[in-house]
């Protein structure tokens, strides 16, 4: 199975900028689609961004603007760069792969989650 695992957050001043990585890992031929979520109250999900394997990109309305979503597909890692960050935008942030193809001969698998990452903006 592929393993998620997400690293960057932290406590940041309002107005200022994080970097969240995530990295994919297992025998992965090619992930379909990469993207980080807020999770909230009872672990609700909801879309911040993600990006295809192609580089089609979707941004939540509250990230569009503020946060640039990338990734490099050979190495299965997707990155968030998080500007002007306002406390409402303090979360868990977690990373999914949404489908991943395999080396091995195994089938797709879809929705593997990191552990999340923790975003405070606050003084």
């Amino acid at each position: 199975q592929v393993q998620v695992v997400e690293s960057g957050g932290g406590l940041v001043q309002p107005g200022g900028s994080l970097l969240l990585s995530c990295s994919a890992s297992g025998s992965i031929k090619w992930i379909y689609s990469m993207g980080w979520y807020r999770q909230g109250p009872a672990n609700r999900r909801e879309l911040v961004a993600s990006i295809t394997h192609t580089g089609v990109k979707d941004y939540a309305d509250s990230a569009n603007g503020r946060f640039t979503i990338s990734r490099d597909s050979a190495k299965n890692t997707v990155t968030l760069h998080m500007s002007g960050l306002q406390p409402a935008d303090t979360a868990v942030y977690v990373c999914n792969a949404d489908r991943t193809y395999y080396t091995d001969g195994r089938p797709p698998t879809e929705d593997a989650w990191g552990q999340g990452t923790l975003v405070t903006v606050a003084w």
